[in-house]
């Protein structure tokens, strides 16, 4: 079963989205040579809040990539992006999914 990733979290003072979009270039990079991933989408809420969703082919894929960021992007600048004071993080199964054209499950 395929897995969604949420992270939520706002941005260090003073950054914008685009920044933030501009300080992913090497994680893009390194989430499609990772096993299991789908695909990305970042959002910034009115509130300020990012919302950063990934796809998953199990959850297992996710929380191994997750695992393995810190130490394969440690000098990344996406980390200095986030204020990590207001970070949430989770993987979940997908319980359901509607796909025009497709078989739901």
């Amino acid at each position: 079963m395929d897995a969604i990733e949420v992270t939520t979290f706002k941005l260090t003072s003073g950054l914008t989205i685009d920044d933030f979009v501009a300080a992913n270039a090497d994680v893009d990079a390194w989430l499609l040579k990772q096993p299991g991933f789908i695909s990305r989408r970042i959002v910034q809420r009115g509130d300020g809040v990012v919302i950063d969703l990934l796809i998953w082919a199990r959850v297992r894929d996710g929380e191994t990539a997750a695992a393995r960021l810190m130490d394969g992007l440690a000098a990344s600048p996406v980390h200095a992006a986030i204020d990590r004071s207001k970070a949430s993080f989770t993987v979940s199964a997908v319980q359901h999914r509607l796909l025009p054209s497709t078989t739901q499950t």
